[in-house]
């Protein structure tokens, strides 16, 4: 039997293909989505969601069937209308373009950061992922923020109402184009919301270490590794929605994969 490819390695390998056209951003977007034409405004994933869903979930129920046990996709539960707004591609350009952000390499570990601005970023490096390049080739924008410059954006953004008994909640903010994620690690429990696009989660619990290289990059792991895994052998998965927040308990596994140029917010509960 042939290897079993991932549809969204074929649809991303498409788009990955196409050149990007300045200027072709919506406001559905926020501006961030720069195709050209005949490109489509969104790449197809595969319909499959091997994580639950929930809406209306009340804290009793999170901490006895989640909190310590299995990820979940929470919906409704807070309201970032506002903080969506002001993270459209127009308004951080006007606000941080001049401010230096920190990007790490998209490997496991991120040792390597570099300082850039923003806008340097935003304009420059913010395209979609080469399929050929290693993790360490490849700057990401993640989890490096200067809290006290950014401080006038998260105090617009309402983090979700569960938190976990002796731990503090901790922000990290992030953008990143279309094919780009980081591949496995572990660490904490904490919630990854999706402000514009759509990010790909691939999560295994922390007895099940998977098959990959931590400097290859999860796109590389789809086309590889993905296709020869047997059923059982394969992640959870699932595609996080713009407005949605998915919970991963402590030190599960999981590697992401941005379907879309992304922005995402995480809250660690350290």
């Amino acid at each position: 039997m042939a290897p079993r490819v991932h549809p969204l390695l074929l649809l991303l390998l498409c788009t990955l293909a196409a050149p990007a056209w300045p200027g072709s951003g919506s406001e559905g977007d926020g501006g961030w989505q720069r195709r050209g034409p005949g490109v489509p405004a969104a790449v197809a994933e595969e319909e499959r969601c091997t994580v639950e869903r929930r809406a209306g979930l009340s804290y009793a129920e999170f901490v006895q069937h989640y909190a310590f046990s299995r990820p979940v996709i929470l919906q409704g539960l807070t309201d970032n209308s506002r903080f969506r707004a002001l993270c459209s591609r127009e308004r951080l350009l006007a606000s941080f373009g001049d401010s230096v952000v920190r990007l790490s390499t998209a490997n496991t570990y991120s040792y390597q950061k570099v300082d850039l601005v923003f806008q340097e970023y935003v304009e420059q490096l913010l395209h979609p992922q080469d399929p050929t390049s290693l993790g360490n080739d490849t700057l990401y924008f993640f989890g490096d923020n200067n809290f006290t410059e950014w401080a006038s954006l998260f105090r617009h953004y309402t983090s979700p109402p569960f938190g976990l008994l002796g731990t503090t909640p901790a922000y990290s903010f992030g953008i990143a184009g279309t094919g780009s994620g980081v591949p496995f690690h572990w660490h904490g429990p904490g919630f990854s919301e999706v402000i514009y696009g759509r990010k790909r989660w691939f999560l295994y619990p922390p007895e099940k270490t998977p098959e990959f290289h931590p400097n290859k990059t999860t796109l590389a792991w789809l086309q590889d590794t993905y296709p020869a895994l047997t059923p059982s052998a394969r992640p959870l998965e699932c595609t996080i929605q713009a407005g949605e927040v998915l919970y991963f308990p402590d030190r599960w596994w999981h590697a992401t994969l941005n379907l879309d140029t992304s922005v995402f917010i995480s809250t660690f509960l350290n």
